[in-house]
């Protein structure tokens, strides 16, 4: 079982940037898909932004040109690059894995992290 640990986040002021990571047991991590999803107070939880094991990156309109994902598979550890941060950015982040064992799909979630973005 891959087992997923986000770095803590924390309180950013308005246009400021915080770089989350996600650390990853196991050895399928090169071959698998790494995201991000944040769920706000009182909201759903929602895409932010994908990176495939060919290093293509998708991201949500509201984070686009913002953020960054990325990966260091010699690491086991994914990234968020969040930059120009704003207050709608508040919300607990959670990374996700997307892995394929034993001709099945496995989604593993980190345990999440709260960003707060003060004005």
């Amino acid at each position: 079982q891959v087992h997923l640990v986000e770095s803590r986040g924390g309180l950013v002021q308005l246009g400021g940037s915080l770089r989350l990571s996600c650390a990853a047991s196991g050895t399928i991590f090169s071959t698998a898909v790494l995201s991000w999803y944040r769920q706000a107070p009182g909201k759903q939880r929602e895409f932010v932004a994908v990176v495939t094991s060919g290093d293509s990156t998708k991201y949500a309109d509201s984070v686009k040109g913002r953020f960054t994902i990325s990966r260091d598979n010699a690491e086991n550890t994914m990234y968020l690059q969040m930059n120009s941060l704003k207050p709608e950015d508040t919300a607990v982040y959670y990374c996700k894995i997307l892995y394929r064992d034993n001709g099945k799909y496995v989604d593993v979630w980190g345990q999440g992290t709260l960003v707060t973005v003060s004005s």
